[in-house]
């Protein structure tokens, strides 16, 4: 188990926490708004912002995060953009949410906005070839596998 210090920058924060824990637990924690947030409907001005959580987090070098949709927004037409939290960042954890949707959509301080996923960071090489090697799938992609 990793672990990450988590300061609040508000006192009504709330600690990113799993809903179910254990052997067949969640695979990401909840992140919470610290603050009600409005996105306009899809469209008009206002509906991407990015909401505040209330929180700083210190990651070891070896790890960091990815902030992604929970399912309930998600089918409301709210999802997430650009969540990843890399080890050396330090400010507040703010979750830009989009609405999708053709109404408004609150955000209200303690709701559950998205997911926390921590993961290894892997820091690869990349090499200039001329060619690449054979694969089954090639270049096959978007729908490639069928309908």
């Amino acid at each position: 188990m990793v672990a990450i210090k988590v300061k609040k920058l508000v006192e009504s924060a709330q600690m990113p926490r799993y809903a179910h824990a254990g052997e067949y637990g969640d695979l990401a924690a909840d992140l919470y708004a610290s603050a009600d947030a409005r996105l306009a409907a899809a469209g008009e001005a206002g509906s991407t912002a990015a909401v505040p959580t209330g929180i700083a987090m210190e990651f070891p070098p070896t790890h960091g995060a990815l902030v992604e949709d929970r399912s309930g927004l998600a089918m409301r037409g709210v999802t997430t953009l650009a969540g990843v939290i890399d080890p050396g960042y330090r400010g507040e954890i703010r979750v830009v949410m989009t609405n999708l949707n053709g109404a408004p959509v609150e955000i209200k301080a303690g709701e559950r906005i998205a997911q926390l996923r921590i993961v290894a960071r892997i820091e690869a090489s990349f090499e200039e070839v001329a060619e690449l090697g054979e694969a089954a799938r090639g270049a096959g992609g978007f729908g490639s596998t069928g309908k």
